[in-house]
């Protein structure tokens, strides 16, 4: 059977792959021997973490995208096709948040904006569902791929304040469940969609959220601390794992799967 957990070899795209999680993931897929593909708008910070893979001697390549422009992508796809030929993992990591989507604890519902609320479902589930359909196009015509989509804990949850932001994390694991019966009633086995839900990380997006200036949690923060039993926020390199058995053979019969990295967020009961 061979090694079922090899990915040497693989072009993996990572849309959003600047970010805290992306960054850190693309250089760990990197490192396992896959030929990894960055694209995000903020073009130092991309070429930043591809330097830094290529330091290393792995193979590694940034292109600027937008996950809203079709056009956009597709030159991005074709360029990836012209360099290495195929087109094996996509890891739909791009989003994010925006003030004007939330509730605070001292706003009601009607303070939403509902502006804001349509761009932050747009880049978190439309922004998802472009790029699949758009990297999906060489898996069909080469009979494999994997399309890994990234839900969220307020996926399972209707958590306080993220109220857009919710709401297009749980569209995430509606369509990749959806398109996992897709892909694999019409084009067959060899293409598989599934997606990983991430518990608290703290990130760019969230660390004014969750933490304090001088480090300590915020009273957010202690809620989740206090809903985590593994007592403590997740580190980025947590969900390398998950991702590299995801894409490997080792999981050839999951697929339409949402897979929890929470330490026990999502179990917890009171």
């Amino acid at each position: 059977m061979g090694n079922l957990f090899s990915i040497k070899e693989k072009v993996i795209v990572i849309t959003g792959g600047t970010g805290v999680l992306g960054g850190v993931i693309a250089s760990y897929l990197a490192d396992e021997g896959a030929r990894v593909v960055i694209l995000g708008r903020r073009e130092e910070a991309g070429r930043e973490i591809i330097n830094q893979i290529k330091e290393r001697g792995k193979e590694a390549l940034f292109l600027k995208t937008d996950v809203m422009d079709e056009t956009l992508l597709t030159q991005n796809r074709e360029e990836i096709l012209n360099r290495y030929g195929r087109i094996d993992v996509l890891l739909n990591a791009a989003g994010g948040n925006m003030p004007g989507a939330n509730i605070t604890p001292s706003q009601t519902f009607f303070d939403l904006k509902m502006d804001e609320f349509d761009k932050v479902v747009r880049l978190n589930l439309t922004g998802s569902v472009l790029p699949a359909q758009v990297f999906l196009k060489p898996m069909v015509e080469q009979k494999s791929g994997i399309i890994i989509n990234f839900s969220s804990m307020a996926a399972f949850r209707p958590m306080t304040r993220v109220a857009g932001y919710a709401a297009a994390k749980a569209g995430i694991a509606n369509f990749t469940q959806f398109l996992a019966s897709e892909v694999a009633s019409k084009f067959g086995e060899g293409i598989r969609v599934n997606a990983i839900a991430p518990g608290f990380f703290i990130t760019e997006q969230n660390r004014d959220l969750l933490t304090n200036p001088d480090g300590t949690y915020t009273q957010r923060g202690e809620d989740v601390i206090r809903q985590t039993p593994f007592k403590r926020m997740g580190t980025p390199d947590e969900l390398c794992g998950t991702i590299h058995y995801l894409i490997s053979d080792a999981s050839s019969f999951v697929t339409g799967s949402t897979i929890t990295v929470d330490g026990g967020f999502n179990c917890f009961a009171m």
